[in-house]
């Protein structure tokens, strides 16, 4: 699972959408939840890479940096420090160049070797 969540990782940074994908199970569950709201949701590996592909655009650069891992029976927490210069300028929000730095975390779970499950929460 450690490995699973690192590669996934890599490929969030690198911006590697089919390296993203290839981790995850066909019908993953995501979920953004900011501010105690869930903002964005999605079922399956279709769906998610529609919403990876409309995001990827918004940023320069980005990074999940894990602070603390732990583990549990088909699941993990990692709480995360995460960074990102915005690539356009956000509707009522920060202009691109701008430099986003938040903490949260992000919760794991596993199915048949691949991820089945992301929620996001910051």
């Amino acid at each position: 699972m450690k490995e699973l969540i690192h590669r996934y990782l890599r490929a969030y940074q690198g911006f590697d959408l089919e390296g993203m994908l290839a981790l995850l199970s066909p019908d993953v569950r995501f979920e953004n939840h900011s501010g105690g709201q869930l903002t964005h949701a999605t079922d399956g590996v279709q769906a998610f890479r529609a919403l990876a592909e409309q995001s990827m655009l918004q940023f320069a650069e980005r990074e999940q940096r894990i602070v603390r891992l732990r583990f549990q029976q088909d699941a993990a927490v990692a709480d995360v420090a995460y960074r990102a210069r915005l690539a356009v300028d956000l509707p009522g929000g920060p202009s691109a160049g701008a430099v986003l730095a938040l903490r949260g975390r992000s919760e794991f779970s596993f199915k048949a070797g691949r991820i089945s499950r992301l929620v996001d929460r910051s």
